[in-house]
């Protein structure tokens, strides 16, 4: 019960079609799929996944990521970024913590916000 809750708080889950082509800005409260191709920014309170066939190119700003197609942005997330075996992510990431699969490619530089108690 608690998921739908929360899902419904976030605001629901937003897709982008593979062969669907987007100019501009998306700023959501909800997850986020893409599977087309997006230039501009992206701005979620939850999470984002880019599919095998999607791509980004602009800056990226949300709670988590996952990373199967082509990125050509700058990133900032608060939890996790992982790029899976087929990403290709190019820019700077600011990120909580990061996965990265063999295979991937990451061209860019990565500073880690980890903030543990001392």
């Amino acid at each position: 019960m608690a998921k739908i809750i929360e899902q419904e708080e976030q605001g629901g889950i937003n897709m982008i079609a593979s062969g669907t082509t987007l100019n501009g800005d998306i700023s959501t409260s909800g997850d986020c799929r893409i599977d087309g191709t997006l230039k501009g920014t992206m701005t979620s309170n939850a999470k984002v996944v880019v599919g095998a066939n999607g791509s980004i190119e602009g800056k990226i700003k949300c709670r988590s990521i996952e990373i199967e197609g082509f990125v050509k942005a700058d990133i900032e997330t608060t939890e996790l970024l992982c790029l899976k075996a087929s990403a290709n992510l190019v820019g700077n990431i600011n990120v909580g913590k990061i996965s990265i699969e063999a295979g991937a490619s990451f061209v860019g530089n990565c500073t880690m916000n980890n903030s543990r108690p001392e």
